[in-house]
């Protein structure tokens, strides 16, 4: 039918700017008709579902969003933890230094303390051993002097004094002794 019109259209050979005539504008119509009810058609037809589908999908993302949210709120207060772990070693790492520092400055004071009364007392020990063999010494000595003196006096005394004088001093020295008193 439309290459009837086509042809119809040549043979009248009107001259037209547009062509329009009743016919065009009738098809026109039904073609805006059919256009405009098969828009409604579909828009009736796949409206909801095209609507459920992105209202789906919008919710899933949503969702993906919020649970992304929540993993980074997590991830955040994991960190924040972490961190504060990191810190709280620090500081257990810094206060063991110092107690060890504190330690081994205690051990190295009492060692010194120790080492310091073990010298004093190998020094008292060594004085009373010198004092000691000093006054065995003296006594030596003196006992040694002594015997020489007696061994010197009795070679003097004995070439010196005969009988007599030793009867005579013998005699004096026992009167003196009488009236002395002993000391214990």
């Amino acid at each position: 039918m439309d290459f009837v019109f086509v042809l119809s259209a040549v043979v009248e050979a009107e001259p037209r700017i547009l062509g329009m005539d009743a016919r065009v504008v009738q098809e026109a119509f039904f073609q805006v008709l059919n256009v405009g009810g098969l828009a409604a058609i579909l828009a009736f037809l796949l409206y909801r579902p095209v609507r459920k589908v992105l209202q789906k999908r919008t919710e899933r993302i949503q969702g993906q969003l919020t649970q992304a949210e929540e993993e980074l709120a997590k991830a955040t207060e994991l960190k924040q933890k972490y961190e504060k772990l990191m810190e709280s070693a620090e500081h257990e790492r810094e206060e063991i230094l110092a107690q060890a520092r504190k330690t081994a400055a205690d051990s190295s004071r009492r060692f010194l303390d120790d080492a310091k009364k073990e010298a004093d007392t190998i020094r008292e020990r060594a004085a009373q051993n010198v004092e000691m063999e000093w006054e065995r010494a003296e006594n030596d000595m003196r006992t040694a002097i002594i015997d020489v003196s007696a061994v010197m006096a009795e070679k003097f005394v004995s070439l010196a004094i005969n009988k007599e004088t030793h009867d005579r001093l013998f005699d004096e020295t026992m009167s003196d002794l009488e009236g002395v008193t002993w000391r214990d």
